[in-house]
């Protein structure tokens, strides 16, 4: 079907903080790249953002700061909002689910479908806090996780061993404001019948959308072939919209419900405002003819393809061609975690790095996590800005422009007889249009960023070979020509670098002073500069990034780390409880074991192991040896020289690294995992029975 203008969509960042990489090359980077180029096509496009005000994890940060969640997400949409327009983030609209227009519109968007019967009313149990009066949500509840028995992991999520959950899976759950125990409790919501849903979707996806990314296509045929059940529209909360029907007092619309129409109220919201420029809003929400893109992250997966495509469903509005959601990256090889504050935050980055948009734009292109998880580190940027950005791209203009200056006061000189490496050199040039453009169509915007920092290799390796400024000693003509060559390829490069790096690309059209009627369409032409047409003034595109700079992100992160092991270890002794008891046992079963007190007289590392100690004692028997698993407990074994320990004396030798051990250590696991040797606090005879 031919469509004749684009919605684009970006998922809408919580409003409880700031943005940070992760979501950069997961959803902004890209569906930017994907806006610019279309518009460079001279395509209709409407790109929508916006910030997601409602949700726990803003009323979580309210209370932490003691300041209203207005105040919270007030700061943080603003804060949100600035850093994408002084990123280059080309939002034709960038609104908030606050505002007047989101709260009616989504109010009467479940209105309609409630009264069209589209809900299902169930009574069910809830988690609730008894002392606060509160019922909670996922993100609310921690506990122990049931997988890795790690401590606080969330009602949602274990985010240390990465396994999804549900609040009722967590061992001893608590509130994860007040450590308080919890309760269920029953409670009224509305649900929406996604089992109703089943076999249109199952059509919908897995037959008319086999183009979809696998990553996309294989979460959503997983959740079909689980098959699809009732879930909830609305919360106990008292932040969000009111759901908007009798007996739903002190209930609001779940955010997974209220976010996403703040595409459609956003959509009203701008051309309320513009309506000679954008139109009317169902244009681009109703009309068969308007393609609609949804970029996110992985985690939004089944919202925006099962979910939202169901509500867009149930009251007639298009539905997204295609959702090219990327995986996640990672920082220094460690997830990217909001709470640890394990991330680069992009409000910092413009601080630290400033002039340097592009540079970030292009490594988290040429990074971008779009079909495995990948790696963000402060080496890779420092090497790919060095190495490609300067000595690659930025070199080759700064050659050509300079030597035009030199040679032809700044004048682009005249394209004489072309050489057979003239010739081939400029046929790459003409086929790169064609490239380029079928990856960008196809969202592999990593390829594609790939193909134009070839189109700039290309054009470095002709200077390089051609050396024009040897050339200018015998055969000007020849100058002339090569370096108007150069000049063409350098204004194909503002071309075709536009999408990815838009402030460079500006740049570098100011200084070839390139005509803003040379669009898309002209990339691969050679002919876009005019002999005599005067340059203007020259700079460097790209400037290199010094070791000082790479590493004080590197001391901050390692301080982030340190920070976050010690409130790991404070969590982990505040909501400790011991294990459960053993299975009963006797006084003749525990005196098999002949526990006895002795004096370390040498504690050491065993070699070539990670965590076995050598301990000789002297046991009051004429010495023994014995192995214990304990060595990451302690880093410095000469702090047990001279404690006296208890052991179990009659335990059959055994041979470990070739060393053989003879007995137990006795210790104690403590609450944060280390294991503690048990000691004897007053001086007893080595060899004493324990008893």
């Amino acid at each position: 079907m031919a469509f004749n203008r684009t919605l684009i969509t970006s998922a809408l960042p919580y409003a409880n903080g700031p943005v940070h990489i992760g979501h950069l090359a997961g959803v902004y980077v890209p569906a930017d790249i994907y806006a610019r180029y279309l518009r460079l096509r001279g395509q209709e496009v409407l790109f929508v953002g916006g910030s997601d005000e409602h949700g726990v994890p803003v009323t979580i940060r309210a209370r932490k700061e003691g300041i209203t969640t207005q105040q919270v997400v007030d700061r943080y949409h603003e804060l949100i909002k600035r850093s994408f327009e002084e990123f280059g983030i080309s939002f034709d609209v960038y609104s908030r689910t606050t505002s007047k227009t989101h709260h009616q519109f989504a109010a009467d968007y479940f209105r309609k479908m409630y009264d069209a019967g589209q809900f299902l009313e169930e009574v069910s149990e809830e988690f609730y806090d008894p002392q606060t009066g509160h019922f909670l949500t996922d993100r609310n509840i921690r506990g122990e996780c049931p997988r890795c028995h790690a401590q606080g992991a969330y009602g949602d999520q274990c985010e240390k061993c990465g396994a999804t959950l549900s609040p009722d899976e967590l061992i001893n759950p608590y509130n994860a404001e007040t450590g308080n125990p919890l309760t269920k409790k029953e409670t009224k919501h509305w649900y929406l019948p996604l089992n109703d849903y089943q076999p249109w979707l199952e059509d919908w996806i897995l037959n008319q959308h086999k183009e979809w990314r696998p990553n996309v296509y294989g979460q959503c045929k997983s959740w079909l072939d689980g098959g699809l059940k009732p879930r909830a529209v609305t919360r106990d909360l008292d932040w969000g919209i009111p759901v908007p029907v009798e007996g739903a007092e002190g209930k609001v619309l779940y955010v997974w419900f209220d976010a996403p129409i703040g595409y459609i109220s956003n959509t009203i919201e701008l051309c309320e405002a513009q309506p000679e420029k954008f139109g009317n809003w169902e244009k681009w929400w109703k009309q068969n003819d308007t393609r609609m893109i949804h970029f996110i992250g992985k985690d939004n997966i089944v919202f925006h393809c099962i979910v939202f495509p169901s509500m867009l469903k149930a009251q007639g509005y298009n539905l997204p061609d295609n959702v090219p959601s990327n995986e996640f990256l990672n920082l220094e090889g460690d997830k990217i975690s909001t709470s640890r504050n394990w991330a680069v935050w992009l409000n910092e980055y413009l601080v630290d790095f400033p002039g340097k948009q592009d540079v970030l734009r292009y490594v988290l292109t040429a990074n971008a996590p779009e079909t495995k998880d990948n790696d963000f580190t402060w080496a890779d940027f420092q090497a790919r800005n060095n190495n490609e950005l300067v000595a690659i791209y930025g070199n080759f203009i700064n050659r050509a422009l300079v030597l035009t200056n030199k040679y032809f006061e700044g004048r682009v000189p005249a394209c004489g007889e072309w050489t057979e490496y003239d010739k081939e050199v400029m046929a790459q040039i003409t086929g790169y249009k064609s490239q380029i453009e079928s990856l960008l169509d196809d969202f592999r915007f990593r390829d594609a960023q790939r193909e134009a920092m070839n189109l700039a290799r290309i054009g470095n390796k002709y200077l390089a070979d051609t050396e024009p400024w040897k050339l200018a000693k015998t055969d000007m003509a020849r100058t002339a020509t090569v370096l108007n060559l150069s000049l063409q390829i350098a204004a194909n490069l503002a071309i075709a670098f536009e999408p990815f790096l838009p402030f460079s690309s500006e740049k570098l059209r100011n200084m070839l002073v390139l005509d803003n009627t040379i669009g898309w369409d002209d990339l691969g032409r050679i002919d876009l500069l005019e002999e005599g047409h005067q340059l203007g003034e020259v700079s460097l595109l790209f400037e290199k990034i010094e070791d000082d700079a790479i590493q004080a992100q590197l001391d901050r992160l390692a301080r982030i780390k340190a920070e976050n092991e010690k409130a790991a270890q404070a969590e982990a002794l505040k909501n400790w409880q011991p294990n459960a008891i053993k299975e009963l046992t006797n006084i003749d079963e525990f005196g098999k074991n002949d526990i006895r007190v002795a004096t370390v007289l040498e504690c050491t590392p065993v070699k070539k192991s990670e965590r076995l100690l050598q301990f000789k004692l002297d046991d009051g028997m004429g010495g023994r040896t014995i192995l214990s698993g304990i060595a990451q407990s302690y880093p410095d074994p000469s702090v047990l020289v001279g404690k006296q320990v208890l052991f179990i004396a009659n335990f059959p030798p055994r041979k470990m690294m070739g060393i053989e051990s003879q007995g137990m250590i006795l210790s104690a696991e403590d609450a944060d995992g280390k294991l503690v040797v048990t000691t004897v606090s007053a001086p007893v005879k080595n060899g004493t029975q324990v008893g």
